[in-house]
C-alpha cells in the first residue's frame, strides 16, 4: 500500500503513504474492504480530495487531518490521516463502534503528529 510496496505504479507526482500506526489487512477487513481502502488511499496519493461520505475533515485534530470512512461486512472502520505536501501520513486505523471518535484515539493521533513533526 506504499511506494515501497508498489514502486512501478507510482508516478513521480504521487505522494507516498507514511504509516505511523495501524495497517489495512485481511483479516480483520474482508478482501473487498481492503481493496476499497486501497482504491481510496491511491486517490489520495494522486492528489484527489475525497468528499463526504468517503472522508470527513477532523479540524479538532489539526489542519489537513481527515477521517477516511470504510464500510465492511465485518464492521465500520476509520483511518485517520493528514495530507502533507510531500506525503499522506496515516495516524491510526480502528474499528468504529460509537458515533464519535474515541478520545483515546484523538490523543494518540495528536501524540503521533507531534513526534512526526519533531523529526
Amino acid at each position: 500500500m506504499s511506494d515501497v510496496t508498489y514502486p512501478r505504479i507510482m508516478c513521480a507526482t504521487d505522494k507516498p503513504l507514511l504509516w505511523l500506526h495501524g495497517m489495512v489487512k485481511s483479516p480483520p477487513l474482508s478482501a473487498q474492504g481492503r481493496l476499497d481502502a486501497g482504491v481510496l488511499l491511491r486517490r489520495l496519493q494522486q492528489g484527489a480530495r475525497l468528499p463526504m461520505p468517503l472522508s470527513r475533515p477532523l479540524p479538532s485534530l489539526g489542519a489537513r487531518c481527515h477521517e477516511l470512512r470504510l464500510g465492511d461486512a465485518g464492521g465500520i472502520w476509520r483511518l485517520i490521516y493528514r495530507v502533507d505536501e510531500d506525503a499522506i501520513v496515516i495516524l491510526d486505523v480502528f474499528q468504529k463502534k460509537t458515533t464519535t471518535t474515541p478520545q483515546h484515539v484523538i490523543n494518540a493521533c495528536r501524540q503521533r503528529l507531534r513526534a512526526y513533526d519533531a523529526q
